[in-house]
């Protein structure tokens, strides 16, 4: 079974117990405000390819990725930001509506995620239509004395009420320091620490509710929308490292204070991309997107290789001569996959299969699987059907289309044709000689010509 890091145990582990046949997984979804770039992706790769490894183990996935569509704000720097809303300050910027936006960019992100493979999660809620379950939660909280409302009736998470936080990041409640604010020290908390679950607005995306007007905190979405969609037991918790603190840390006390237990079985992140050696951020100017791949010629899906070319915990850099290299290697692969199923079919190779495999187990180590099939690739004892099979096996898992070239028949240079079957009748009358001269001068034209006990065959 597949084992990964888990964060806030600090070491590796099993993701499902001996004999569990289903996954529940969470996973942090985009907040749609802008396009999503190849870091944000990264993120999205590890939760599909837990699982697709997962799944291969005969276990079914139930997994949840929520769309932050309201609650997210501009500054998040601080345990309690405040600030405007992204999607908000995008519609202003784009001279649209808040929905117009976040639509928009949603139907973008599912667009982006479709072309890199990614399947899609049976639940895919919506912050601004899961309101009434966010509002649920917070009176629970409240009602259970991990909540109260503050005096312009926002509603506060109380932290000091939840003494494990801290556990996912390390960073705990003694430790943090209050937040800066222009107008001094927020008056409306018992603690500094605590943080929003319900913030008093009249801002446009408002709802009423029995505190106030306002809209939810970010981290309260995570815990409404995963608690009923996935239950009170939830096996793995994905999401990038830079959500360990204080979103998830905020999100799991509020799901184990509203529960009376841990929901979250393991926390499992994936680390920062960096492309040319700097994170890659707006801010900076150094965003690339899906977009901006294609428009350089290569295949969407050499992205996805070339993420694979590093562990999802380990911090990668990312460049265009990497990309360039993982789209020379997709294509390749798919021309030897066309290739090798021009021969008989073969048993999967069990010692290449083993091997692949258990570098997926191993806390996902794609790099070594990939450098695994690349020795199968070049393995001289090992038949061309075996390889076949082999690639096609594992593209389950890599999802990288390695079948999508066969069948495909490449249309050959003028004349060419005629010359093929001129060929093959100088075959069938024993013209030795003249056989030679028209393989030649098809090598001329680019058409390498060998002959089989079933007939000439040939690549161009």
């Amino acid at each position: 079974m597949l084992r990964l890091y888990d964060t806030r145990h600090r070491q590796v582990l099993p993701v499902l117990p001996a004999g569990a046949r289903s996954m529940r997984m969470y996973t942090c979804g985009p907040t749609v405000y802008r396009f999503a770039h190849v870091g944000n992706f990264r993120s999205y790769l590890f939760a599909d390819l837990v699982r697709r490894v997962v799944e291969r183990h005969g276990a079914r996935a139930v997994v949840c990725q929520n769309i932050t569509d309201v609650g997210h704000l501009v500054d998040d720097a601080e345990i309690d930001p405040t600030g405007e809303d992204k999607v908000l300050a995008q519609a202003r910027a784009e001279g649209r509506s808040s929905l117009e936006i976040a639509r928009f960019y949603e139907e973008a992100f599912r667009s982006d995620a479709l072309a890199l493979n990614l399947r899609p999660p049976e639940h895919t809620p919506r912050a601004t239509e899961t309101i009434d379950l966010m509002i649920e939660l917070i009176a629970k909280l409240i009602e259970k004395g991990h909540a109260y409302v503050g005096t312009d009736g926002s509603v506060f998470f109380d932290a000091q009420s939840f003494p494990s936080y801290g556990e996912i990041s390390g960073n705990r409640l003694e430790a943090l320091r209050p937040g800066h604010r222009v107008d001094g020290v927020d008056t409306r908390k018992r603690f500094h620490a605590d943080w929003a679950l319900w913030k008093h607005s009249h801002r446009d995306m408002t709802w009423d509710t029995p505190w106030s007007r306002g809209f939810p905190g970010w981290h309260i979405e995570c815990s409404a929308m995963s608690l009923h969609y996935l239950g009170e037991r939830i096996d793995l918790h994905t999401g990038g490292i830079d959500l360990r603190f204080p979103h998830h840390e905020d999100e799991r006390a509020q799901s184990d204070a509203a529960t009376g237990h841990e929901v979250v079985r393991h926390w499992a992140h994936g680390e920062h991309l960096l492309f040319d050696g700097r994170k890659m951020a707006k801010s900076t100017g150094n965003v690339v997107l899906l977009a901006d791949v294609v428009a350089e010629g290569l295949d969407p899906l050499a992205v996805r290789l070339a993420l694979m070319e590093h562990r999802h915990r380990q911090q990668m850099n990312l460049t265009w001569d990497t990309l360039r290299a993982a789209d020379r290697t997709v294509r390749r692969w798919r021309a030897k996959v066309a290739e090798w199923a021009e021969s008989p079919s073969r048993p999967i190779d069990a010692g290449y299969r083993e091997r692949v495999q258990s570098c997926f187990d191993d806390d996902l180590d794609t790099p070594a699987a990939l450098r695994v099939l690349r020795e199968l690739e070049r393995a001289e004892d090992v038949a061309p059907g075996a390889k076949f099979e082999t690639f096609l096996h594992f593209d389950h898992l890599l999802g990288l289309d390695l079948s999508t070239e066969i069948g495909k028949v490449p249309a050959l240079p003028p004349g060419a044709a005629e010359l093929l079957e001129q060929r093959a009748r100088a075959r069938e009358a024993r013209d030795w000689a003249g056989s030679d001269r028209l393989r030649e001068t098809l090598a001329g034209l680019g058409v390498k010509v060998a002959d089989t006990p079933s007939g000439q065959t040939w690549t161009f």
